[in-house]
């Protein structure tokens, strides 16, 4: 799937991912290929992403996300 981490100022990550884990308000979760469309707040945490080349993290203070037809925009502080 296609994933963009955007901070106000500039973005963190643009490109694909296997998997990503978010801090969801009610807790982590987990997006896949094909998830279901989604709309969701986002507390202070951990956001890790899974692609071809490995795994990487991003230490957010909070934020959205957004995702549809495997298209993932995760906006955060």
């Amino acid at each position: 799937m296609k994933v963009i981490i955007s901070k106000p100022d500039t973005t963190l990550y643009d490109g694909d991912a296997k998997l990503v884990q978010l801090p969801g308000t009610g807790g982590l979760f987990e997006m896949l290929d094909n998830h279901a469309p989604i709309i969701s707040s986002l507390s202070k945490g951990t956001i890790r992403l899974v692609n071809n080349e490995g795994e990487k993290t991003f230490e957010i203070r909070g934020g959205v996300v957004k995702g549809q037809q495997n298209d993932l925009m995760i906006l955060v502080q």
